[in-house]
């Protein structure tokens, strides 16, 4: 069952990249964010904020519009960013091995409603929405990433 953890609004690039930053290291394989939001609505800036941070250095990260999946060697793990706007069907996704990295990579999830029933139930939603004042994003999920994330809603 997924609760709304908290809200947060990320004024410009640099409160995105922060934001970021402080959820990259508390997650590991097997984790999976669902970035939701129409177009320019802050997903693909704050996937390429977090995989930065992980790790640690100022990486190429282009939106994986195309390719649909960019796969990035972390330290410790692999992780996935997943752009699923073209896709028409949940299969296809599973086409992509994301059924593997589900378990054994930290997957990024843009259009996550492509999935269908086949999105990760552990999974943590972050609904962005571009504002005037900046973007602002709702995360939810199971009650497990409370404890994880707390303090993160300041």
């Amino acid at each position: 069952m997924s609760t709304t953890l908290f809200a947060k609004l990320l004024s410009d690039e640099t409160a995105t990249a922060a934001f970021a930053g402080t959820i990259a290291p508390l997650l590991s394989a097997g984790d999976t964010l669902l970035l939701e939001g129409d177009i320019g609505a802050g997903k693909s800036a704050f996937a390429r904020a977090l995989i930065r941070a992980r790790l640690g250095r100022m990486e190429d990260v282009p939106s994986p519009t195309f390719t649909l999946v960019q796969t990035y060697e972390a330290p410790d793990v692999d992780i996935w960013h997943c752009d699923l706007y073209r896709l028409t069907h949940p299969d296809e996704a599973l086409e992509l091995g994301l059924d593997e990295a589900f378990e054994n990579a930290i997957c990024l999830i843009e259009w996550p409603d492509r999935l269908g029933d086949a999105a990760p139930l552990n999974a943590l939603r972050l609904a962005f929405s571009a504002r005037d004042d900046g973007h602002h994003v709702t995360v939810s999920g199971p009650e497990s990433w409370a404890a994880r994330l707390g303090g993160l809603d300041a």
